[in-house]
C-alpha cells in the first residue's frame, strides 16, 4: 500500500512539474503580432534624427555587502549539514537489526 501512495504522489508531482512547465514555455515562446497593416506589409519607417551622444555615469547606492554574502552562504551550509546529520541519524534509527546467527 505504501509503495501504491508513494508512486501516486511522484506522479502528481511530475505532472504538476509538467503543467507548469507547459505553461510557461507557451508564454516565452510567444510570437509579437508584427507592425504595420493587417495585411502584412510593413510600413517604411522615418529615420531618426541625429542625436548628441551624452555619457551617463550609474551610481550605485545599494547592494549587499560581501562579508553579508559570505555570512548567508556559511549559514546555509550549516543548517544544510544539521539536517543532513538529524536524517541521517533517524534514517539509522528507523533501521532494523537482524539476529547474527552464530
Amino acid at each position: 500500500m505504501l509503495c501504491i501512495r508513494r508512486l501516486a504522489v511522484l506522479l502528481a508531482g511530475l505532472t504538476a512539474a509538467m503543467l507548469g512547465s507547459v505553461a510557461s514555455a507557451t508564454a516565452a515562446f510567444a510570437w509579437p503580432d508584427p507592425p504595420g497593416e493587417p495585411g502584412g506589409v510593413y510600413p517604411l519607417l522615418p529615420t531618426p534624427p541625429v542625436i548628441t551622444r551624452t555619457v551617463t555615469h550609474t551610481v550605485v547606492t545599494g547592494g549587499m555587502p560581501g562579508w553579508q554574502i559570505t555570512l548567508i552562504a556559511v549559514g546555509a551550509a550549516v543548517l544544510a549539514a544539521a539536517i543532513a546529520v538529524a536524517l541521517h541519524r533517524a534514517w539509522a534509527a528507523r533501521r532494523h537489526v537482524t539476529a547474527n546467527a552464530a
